[in-house]
């Protein structure tokens, strides 16, 4: 089984009532609904408002792949808890960032990069158009599918070149966005998919649904690394491969640290 946790601010949901109404149980509890549609995922939630977000040492340890929706509160989330999961996903751990969680922390930090961009929020039309169709994250879909009300995200988006755009959407009013981009971090998977404005249900879509399904999958790296992720050794001469004398000078002594 794959074990995902589906983390979501739980802001919007607690304070507005057109977000409550669409997502009386939160948008978190809708997209981990979807995911165990599948039987081979398990899905949990968290939110901000738990001790530590949710996002303990312990529960990232079992955790195979991270989602997380973010928008209102960015920056309540700390430090921390951003650097915990940058190292989580570093080690193998999936994370699928949602719509507006390009500004999220996390991503931002994984992309070195503002993540920038555009954005009208006026219920247009979105159509996504599968520019990866082999893709596994393109599993299962038609060539294009729509959402009939959506908010635009627009080019150009502030983020580093990606290994494979799997998506572009093009809205009602004439823009275009990247909307499905995959990336490397350190043993990591990483998707940024756009969709999921919280005032529209776009998380009951059925073609939504099985994107995130199949992120969840590819994303999911069974081979974890283990021990210490930062460490940067200085190696004894003596345990070279091949047999060798130091020469020259140097500034570091045997054994001694380097400079961080």
């Amino acid at each position: 089984m794959i074990k995902a946790l589906v983390w979501g601010e739980n802001v919007h949901e607690r304070e507005n009532a057109v977000v409550a109404g669409v997502y009386p149980d939160g948008m978190h509890a809708c997209i981990a609904a979807g995911l165990a549609e599948d039987v081979a995922i398990t899905a949990e939630t968290a939110t901000l408002q738990e001790p530590e977000h949710g996002i303990t040492a312990e529960r990232l340890a079992n955790t195979d792949v991270l989602l997380w929706w973010g928008h209102a509160a960015h920056g309540d989330v700390s430090d921390e808890v951003v650097q915990r999961i940058a190292d989580a996903v570093y080690s193998g751990m999936g994370l699928i960032l949602l719509h507006s969680a390009h500004f999220a922390k996390i991503f931002k930090h994984l992309m070195g990069a503002p993540c920038n961009l555009c954005w009208r929020e006026a219920g247009e039309r979105e159509r996504l158009w599968v520019t990866a169709p082999g893709h596994p994250i393109a599993r299962g879909l038609p060539p294009s599918f729509e959402l009939e009300q959506e908010e635009m995200y627009g080019e150009p988006f502030g983020v580093p070149e990606p290994l494979e755009t799997v998506f572009i959407s093009w809205f009602q009013g004439g823009e275009v966005f990247r909307s499905g981009l995959t990336y490397r971090r350190g043993a990591g998977n990483v998707f940024y998919f756009r969709p999921g404005h919280e005032t529209y249900p776009t998380y009951y879509d059925g073609n939504v649904k099985q994107v995130l399904k199949n992120a969840v999958h590819w994303a999911h790296n069974p081979s974890r690394l283990q021990g210490d992720l930062h460490a940067a050794p200085n190696v004894p001469v003596d345990t070279a491969p091949e047999k060798i004398k130091a020469r020259g000078p140097k500034l570091h002594k045997d054994g001694e640290d380097g400079f961080r």
